[in-house]
């Protein structure tokens, strides 16, 4: 029995040395090289090839190696019967929150400014804002967006919360729901997106909820970008009804060179790197429900594949 990756246009060797450093002896393939087909029943996933999956019929558990699930979850072939799993990492929940507070922090006060001023040996300051008259709306209360509003809320600003059903969270308000969703969006000063992407999910961030922030809210998607309606999101910068965005995650990826947010001068595009597992932080936990599924044991960070998360 062994452990298969599965990973389209990624460099696989970092997972490869974490497992085999950890686990010496531990017997690791790479699709396609995989071995016999009925061997392999423990697969390691990103961006699979779709399909691939139902080629191995003793397949027992596919693991994320993030803690998105949805690019295994899309697959119109996925095998029924297959639990899958996601990394539930404190690395990569501090990192979340370190990146995501940076992009706040920048546009609270208005530093990206003085790059343009020094370019052009500009000397002139601008007013900014303190962080308790900012309002913060965390989209998604998981534990990734759970630990970013906590973190954001300990530098002083106001935080909310809103999820599909009701979170408690001290020092943050939390709404949920779509009866709570307006009401949410109403006090965001800035929109924070941390949702998981599913069918409910996909394509939230459109012109009508955006154009329910107060004139002058700054949108940042840390998600996916299958959550945001890129052009709703054009249309309402040009209007001045937002006053700029960060983007982290694109519907395709790499974003083509001909997208128009790679030249708009209110967004800050950066190639999804807010939070990138860690394999030797993370290959313990993949062990675990390794030597789990071996022993007929639960598994932990389990998905549900009705909730998408």
């Amino acid at each position: 029995m062994s452990i298969t990756i599965f990973s389209q246009g990624r460099n696989t060797s970092r997972w490869e040395n974490a497992l085999k450093e950890r686990r010496p002896g531990l017997d690791v393939h790479v699709y396609p090289d995989t071995g016999p087909a009925e061997e392999v029943e423990f697969a390691l996933a990103w961006n699979h090839p779709p399909g691939a999956f139902a080629n191995f019929p003793n397949l027992k558990c596919i693991s994320s190696t993030g803690a998105g699930v949805d690019h295994i979850l899309r697959d119109p072939e996925l095998p029924q019967g297959i639990q899958i799993t996601r990394i539930v990492d404190e690395n990569l929940t501090q990192d979340m929150a370190t990146f995501v507070t940076a992009q706040v922090l920048n546009h609270v006060r208005g530093l990206h400014r003085y790059k343009e001023a020094q370019r052009s040996h500009t000397w002139k300051q601008h007013s900014y804002k303190r962080t308790a008259d900012v309002v913060i709306g965390v989209m998604g209360m998981g534990v990734l967006g759970m630990h970013t509003a906590q973190q954001l809320n300990k530098l002083g600003f106001k935080v909310h919360g809103w999820s599909r059903t009701p979170k408690l969270l001290e020092g943050v308000g939390t709404f949920a729901g779509t009866e709570e969703l307006t009401t949410f969006l109403g006090k965001a000063d800035i929109l924070i997106c941390l949702l998981p992407l599913t069918s409910q999910t996909a394509n939230i961030l459109n012109k009508d909820t955006l154009g329910k922030l107060p004139k002058g809210a700054y949108v940042i998607n840390v998600a996916r970008g299958e959550h945001l309606v890129d052009e709703d999101l054009i249309e309402l910068l040009d209007q001045g009804h937002l006053s700029g965005a960060s983007l982290d995650v694109f519907r395709e990826e790499p974003l083509p060179e001909e997208h128009p947010f790679w030249e708009h001068p209110l967004i800050h595009v950066t190639p999804h790197i807010a939070s990138i597992t860690n394999p030797a932080s993370a290959v313990s936990q993949i062990l675990e429900n390794y030597d789990r599924m071996r022993h007929g044991e639960d598994l932990i960070n389990v998905v549900s594949k009705t909730k998408g998360y």
